[in-house]
């Protein structure tokens, strides 16, 4: 009985130490062709952000700086909310505020020089040929800075898509008449990558004064003035496609 017991314990070690050392056999590896392609296209803006700054001082009191600063801004806001259109998604908002004393320094030591108060208004609108209007009239009105303007274009997602699709179809028929020339032939996708992007292609210029301001003007451009100028230039938009396929 102990013989048999022996035995058949050594049997099912045997069986097990077999079932370990069963390896499954390697998967083949597959042959992939990696290709990259792009689309682009160039867009005139239809919309526009103009950051707006009022700064005021006084060298005594920071109230009297902060009130000056609130009577301005207030004229400001209600003008430009007058120009844009709620309607169609355009909007007046506070991007920044703040309210501080100025140093300056002399001989390592500091010296109390004045009180300031910055007031920095956001205009997100997409009444672009307004965009010197606005800015003409933010200024008339006491604003003091015109610190950015971004253009861009309200339709962005659909381009990229519209733009990735073109791309992906240049890289499939890149891949596809490479392989003919070796006679293989895709049989799948094995990864794809993308990237979509913007740039525009010409630097936002403008001034900060309209004719009516400048030295020298004709009395003609003082009863007429035109809009300070602004140059949107055109956005480009670029897509990227990275797509390796399997091969046979």
């Amino acid at each position: 009985m102990k013989r048999f017991l022996i035995a058949a314990v050594a049997a099912g070690l045997l069986a097990g130490m077999v079932t370990v050392n069963a390896a499954p056999a390697a998967a083949p590896e597959r042959g992939y062709i990696t290709v990259d392609a792009s689309a682009n296209t160039e867009l005139t803006p239809d919309v526009v952000e103009i950051n707006i700054a009022v700064k005021t001082s006084d060298s005594k009191s920071l109230q009297k700086a902060t009130q000056e600063n609130k009577e301005i801004s207030d004229k400001v806001y209600t003008a430009i909310k007058a120009m844009i259109n709620k309607e169609n998604g355009d909007y007046v908002k506070t991007a920044d505020f703040s309210a501080v004393p100025v140093y300056n320094y002399s001989s390592n030591k500091r010296n109390f020089e004045r009180y300031e108060v910055s007031n920095s208004i956001i205009v997100h609108t997409k009444n672009v040929d307004k965009t010197g209007n606005i800015i003409d009239k933010a200024i008339s009105l006491g604003a003091t800075n015109i610190n950015d303007l971004t253009f861009s274009v309200s339709n962005y997602e659909a381009q990229c898509n519209e733009l990735l699709a073109i791309a992906a179809q240049k890289a499939k028929t890149r891949a596809d008449s490479i392989l003919k020339a070796s006679s293989s032939y895709i049989t799948g996708i094995k990864s794809l990558t993308n990237s979509c992007s913007t740039t525009n292609n010409q630097r936002v210029q403008y001034r900060l004064m309209a004719k009516n301001m400048v030295a020298g003007a004709s009395a003609d451009a003082i009863a007429a003035p035109e809009a300070t100028p602004i140059q949107s230039g055109v956005i480009k938009i670029y897509a990227n496609i990275n797509a390796s396929y399997f091969v046979k």
